[in-house]
């Protein structure tokens, strides 16, 4: 059985776009659900270092979801990618 990703790879760089699932877009609601309570709940003026720590946290935790359930990340340059060595580095033509 094949897994199914959540988040599918950009078509150009690194990282990952928007969400192809219910359950992806589930977590992404709730990242920013969180970051938006976590504004309102820590005050900056006089908890700033923890406010930070938070948001760390919360992008941390979201990078690892979709490390674990997006698709393998690499360096893209769109629908057709130009040939690779064994390292990741373009050839030239």
């Amino acid at each position: 059985m094949r897994s199914r990703y959540w988040f599918r790879a950009k078509a150009y760089g690194w990282g990952w776009g928007l969400p192809c699932s219910w359950q992806g877009w589930a977590v992404l609601a709730a990242y920013v659900g969180l970051m938006i309570a976590g504004s309102f709940h820590f005050s900056t003026r006089t908890a700033l270092g923890p406010y930070l720590a938070y948001v760390f946290v919360l992008c941390l935790l979201l990078f690892g979801v979709c490390w674990v359930k997006g698709e393998p990340l690499r360096w893209r340059w769109g629908k057709k990618d130009p040939p690779t060595d064994t390292v990741g580095v373009p050839l030239r033509q």
